[in-house]
This record gives C-alpha cells, structure tokens and sequence, in this order.
C-alpha cells in the first residue's frame, strides 16, 4: 500500500495579536476541526515565503481566511493564486474559507472587491439554492443553517463556469462550485463559538463592526455544526 498523502493547510497570514493570545492561531482551529487518526496536516505558509507544493504532493488543500484584502495584491497572495490555477487544473482536491473563497474565485477569473452593503460578522443563516441542494457535498443539509461569518470583501462576481450553490441575506455568493474537485465557502467552519465571540469582541476588528451592536452580535452566537460539516465532510475520510 503507498503512503497516504497528507492534507495542505494553506495559511494566508495570521490574525492580531489581541486574537491569536486570547484564541490561538488558524492552524489550531482547523486542526481542531479536522482532527482524524488518519489524516495528516501539513501547513505552508506564503506570506513567510514558503514554497507551495505540487498539486500531487497532497491528497487535498484549504486555504485558509486572512485579515488581508484579495485587492491589496500581495505578492505571496499573488503567487498563491497562481498555484491555485495549477491545482485546480490538476482536479486535485481544494476548499476555500473566506479569504480562499474569494481568493480561488479571483483567481478563476471572478471579481473580488469590498461589499457595497459594508462588512458581515457573526453568526448568520445560509440558504442553499437549487443547485446547493443537489451538489453532493451539501446534499446532507437543511435548506438553511447557521455559519459563522466576519469579512469586508466578496466575491462580486462569479468565474466562467463557475456554479453558486447558497447565500445569505448579505452576500449572494455564499458557497461556490468551481469543478468537482473544487469548492468555497465565504463562512468560517472552522471557527467555534469561542473564535466567534473573541472576533466580534476584539477592538482589532473596528473597521468590520462599523455601526454594528457588539452585544446583539454576541447573544446570537450559539454554534454551527453543519458549516463545519463541510469542511470535514470534504477532508475527513469517515465524516
């Protein structure tokens, strides 16, 4: 039997200081997350310069959020997105998470900017659409459910051939289906109710609670399990 391919954790930066000493860094959650006997992580970071692997080096990728901006156009971000390009012409498997969702869809050929409507945080409802509903990596959800979300930018506009399968009241392109072997979700299913809370409560976070009730945002978080189905149903060979 060969070995088993490990799974590539893609971490596009870290967060403020204030949230990573209260809560951790994003490798904990998504370890947290994607905790399994037979699954091996394997982190490379871009914005430290670290080389990104060949796509048949890894049995599956995500690509984390980030407290950049997709329009900024770092270069470790840039670089990114072309390897991107690479794995998804490969069919080797991948999932985005915010800044991966909009990344993977700016990268496709797809436009990312700042929301018209201001910025979406805290815990929220995603309806699945018809498409959604028949995909089969969402067909074991409700038509509806609570994900966590805290971001200023969205994807605008889809890649050609690009699929959106759900939504919010906020965002159209909530969940995106690029091929079959790659998909995004501009919500966090690795955060717990923790992360959450810690986000909202964080004065790191000023520009995106702009005009928001701190105290409203934190009395609705509760929890999101099937968000965070997802992204284990996607990684997880038993989930």
């Amino acid at each position: 039997m060969s070995e088993k391919l490990p799974v590539l954790l893609v971490q596009m930066g870290r967060p403020p200081v204030d949230i990573r000493n209260a809560v951790g860094d994003q490798p904990s959650w998504f370890e947290a997350a994607l905790k399994h006997p037979e699954v091996e992580l394997k982190i490379v970071r871009p914005f430290l310069d670290e080389p990104l692997p060949a796509p048949d080096t890894f049995q599956a990728a995500v690509i984390t959020g980030s407290w950049s901006m997709v329009t900024e156009h770092e270069a470790w971000s840039e670089r990114t997105a072309e390897w991107i390009k690479q794995v998804v012409a490969a069919g080797t498997p991948l999932f985005g998470v915010c800044y991966g969702h909009q990344l993977m869809a700016y990268a496709l050929g797809g436009r990312v900017d700042y929301h018209p409507q201001g910025s979406e945080v805290g815990q929220l409802q995603v309806e699945l659409n018809a498409a959604g509903q028949k995909d089969p990596a969402l067909g074991h959800l409700p038509p509806a459910f609570a994900v966590f979300l805290s971001h200023e930018q969205s994807v605008l506009e889809l890649p050609p051939g690009a699929v959106c399968l759900g939504a919010s009241s906020h965002d159209a392109n909530q969940i995106i289906r690029y091929t079959p072997s790659a998909i995004s979700v501009q919500f966090h299913p690795e955060f717990t109710s923790t992360v959450m809370n810690k986000i909202i409560a964080s004065r790191s976070e000023r520009a995106a609670l702009k005009g928001k009730d701190k105290q409203a945002l934190l009395s609705e978080v509760s929890g999101t399990p099937e968000a965070r189905a997802i992204l284990q149903r996607f990684v997880l060979p038993s989930a």
